[in-house]
Formats: C-alpha cells, structure tokens, sequence
C-alpha cells in the first residue's frame, strides 16, 4: 500500500472541511487504490463535506471504477450545536438543522471528481439494505456511538468481496486517546474476532482489514 495521490488531489484534500489527518488520508488512498484493483465500486459511510471521498474518488478514477458515498447529510453527534465539533457555517437557516451536502458538493466540484462519485442521501442502514452488490473497499466513518458503528459494520461488511478491504477509521485501543467514543474499535475487534478478515495496515487511528473469506 504505497500509492500516493497526485499533488493537486492532496491539495483538494487539505482544503476541503473535515476532520482525517494527512498521514491517515495517504494510507486510506493507498488502500483504495489497491482495492480498486478488483474492479469493484469503493464504498465509503460517512461523508460529512467529501474530505475523504476526493480520495476515494481520485482512486476510483484511476482503476476506472466508481466511489459511492452514503451520508444523511444531518451531521454525526459531535457535530450538532454545543459539541467541539459543530460548525455553525454548516447550518441550514431555513430547517435550522445541519446540512453538509451543499459543501460536500463544493468539495467535488473543486477538486473536479464529480463524474467519478454517487452520493447517496440517506441512513446507512436503509442504504444497505437495498445494497445489492459488492464492493472492493468499505470505509467507515459514519456516527461513532455503538449504535451507528454496529450498524454500518453489520449493514456493509458483509458486501465487502473477498480480497476486497475494510477500513475503519477513529480506532483508538485506549480509552485516554478516543475522543467520540470507542465504538469504532469495538467494530474493529470484532470484525478481527469474525475470522472474515485480517488486519493489514494501521495508521493513526485508521485501520485496514482484509477479507480473506468466512461469514462476517
């Protein structure tokens, strides 16, 4: 996993709103580009305002693929009003609600992958329902309760290919590090504990699993 994105792209990537530092952006770029090696869409849950998906989507460009992304677009917990961090810009003045959907197509737009992306507004679990191929590469990084974690692990997991890779991001083993909740390395642990997949790549608080076949 030693693909590296064009400087344009990572500039895109450094402006856009979000949250993912770089070192962990460059190993999530390295991982897409390898899983679009099998010719399957790159599948990310959580967008907030796309900083991840212009990796995504750059890698899906390259291997002449596609990168979907599912977000409601409402904002996770710690983005609502009163947590550190709400962006009050992100706001819709007339539903007085969070709406990071007009930046995420900013984000795009700017970074000229708009051809190479379908965004999916809804909730994680409705969209998996009706999700009905696989995929190469499954990122998650949607709400960090238990909750939210369980269900984008158990909704998308099991559409990862064999071969393909799941990534799953703001995994933090001590409890002193974590600042959203543990729940992602809950997920984690137990994706481990599945036998589907094996752990290739850490970075950060970012892992990467492989699929190497079983029930998930």
């Amino acid at each position: 996993m030693s693909a590296a994105p064009k400087p344009e792209i990572l500039a895109a990537f450094e402006a856009a709103k979000g949250f993912m530092p770089a070192a962990e952006g460059l190993a999530l770029y390295a991982a897409a580009v390898e899983a679009g090696g099998l010719g399957l869409p790159l599948l990310e849950v959580g967008t907030y305002c796309g900083r991840s998906t212009i990796l995504l989507a750059d890698a899906a460009r390259e291997a002449g693929t596609v990168a979907v992304t599912v977000d409601h677009h409402r904002g996770s917990e710690e983005q609502q009003p009163g947590w550190d961090y709400h962006d009050p810009e992100l706001v819709d003045p007339d539903a007085g609600r969070m709406d990071t959907l007009p930046a995420f197509r900013r984000t795009l737009h700017a970074a000229g992958l708009e051809d190479h992306v379908i965004a999916v507004v809804g909730r994680s679990p409705q969209v998996a329902k009706v999700w009905g191929r696989p995929v190469g590469l499954v990122f998650v990084d949607g709400g960090h309760t238990d909750e939210h974690a369980v269900n984008d692990y158990e909704g998308w997991a099991p559409h990862v290919a064999e071969g393909g890779l799941l990534a799953i991001h703001d995994v933090f083993p001590d409890p002193v590090d974590e600042w959203t909740g543990q729940a992602p390395y809950r997920i984690y642990l137990r994706a481990l504990a599945s036998g589907a997949f094996t752990e290739v790549a850490a970075t950060g608080s970012l892992r990467v699993l492989r699929r190497t076949g079983g029930r998930v």
